[in-house]
């Protein structure tokens, strides 16, 4: 048992990220799975993994360590949330059972006699962990040591919006301090704020609810499950893109792609490190 995020969960200063993907994965199928496994490699310019390492740092559901492993990568997942440790075993165990190419265990990024334990590898992978972990700019430096020369690093981080942002953090602490009512309220809320002016859209092109239903045509993911993660997702920080391209290119990354938005989204990041 995790004392440390046990203590932060009954206090309301962490969000239970693994309970929520314990859910998506009863809407797991062989479609999102699918689409997971073709964003990965679009986005690393890799359409197999075959013969590299793949760290994913914050493993949630698993879905992207599942997706890394049915490219070919050897796999290793951890993730500081017992549930979502849970949830990226119960993927292992269901899709390679007994496979000695993909390992699944607690730990957190900000633990660095833990990462001493991990090597380097040729893909680490943290999409939208770092800016929940409670101290960000650190986890950002510990990922870096865990990359391999010549090796790839993705990450995503909360785009910053100034006081848009931080509205959000105070909504994202309100909702974790708050009662199981107020906290679906809450995200009815977000889902509404989030879907209502794409359904106006979707509407007057004949196309009712045209988004939503294509939601998962995005990296296999579902439009109710991350609306909880993105209302509930405390610690909660942000970054402007340019900072995060400032603090990997001193640290020898060069960008390979980028992907950004003008909203509340994440921002993502392809690193390629240094080989010299």
């Amino acid at each position: 048992m995790n004392t440390q995020h046990a203590i932060e969960i009954v206090a309301g200063n962490r969000f239970e990220f693994g309970k929520n993907w314990a859910r998506f994965l009863k809407v797991l199928n062989q479609d999102r799975i699918n689409e997971a496994e073709r964003s990965l490699g679009e986005m690393l310019g890799m359409p197999s993994l075959e013969g590299r390492s793949f760290l994913d740092v914050g493993s949630g559901s698993g879905i992207f360590s599942l997706a890394a492993r049915r490219l070919g990568a050897r796999v290793h997942s951890f993730d500081f949330d017992p549930q979502s440790v849970a949830c990226t075993g119960y993927l292992r165990n269901h899709y390679f059972p007994g496979d000695a190419h993909w390992s699944v265990e607690a730990g957190s990024v900000l633990d660095r006699k833990y990462l001493a334990t991990l090597g380097v590898h040729d893909v680490v992978y943290s999409w939208g962990v770092l800016h929940h972990t409670g101290d960000m700019w650190t986890a950002l430096e510990n990922v870096a040591s865990l990359v391999a020369p010549d090796g790839l690093l993705w990450i995503a981080i909360y785009n910053d919006q100034g006081a848009v942002s931080r509205r959000w953090k105070w909504l994202k602490k309100t909702y974790n301090k708050s009662p199981r009512g107020v906290r679906l309220l809450l995200a009815l809320a977000s889902a509404v704020h989030s879907a209502w002016r794409p359904a106006v859209k979707d509407l007057l092109r004949l196309r009712p609810f045209a988004t939503i239903r294509n939601y998962g045509k995005s990296r296999g993911m579902s439009f109710w499950h991350d609306t909880v993660d993105w209302i509930g997702g405390y610690p909660f920080e942000v970054a402007k893109p340019e900072q995060i391209f400032d603090f990997y290119r001193v640290r020898g990354f060069h960008l390979k792609r980028m992907k950004t938005t003008n909203s509340l989204g994440c921002n993502e990041f392809v690193f390629n490190r240094s080989a010299g």
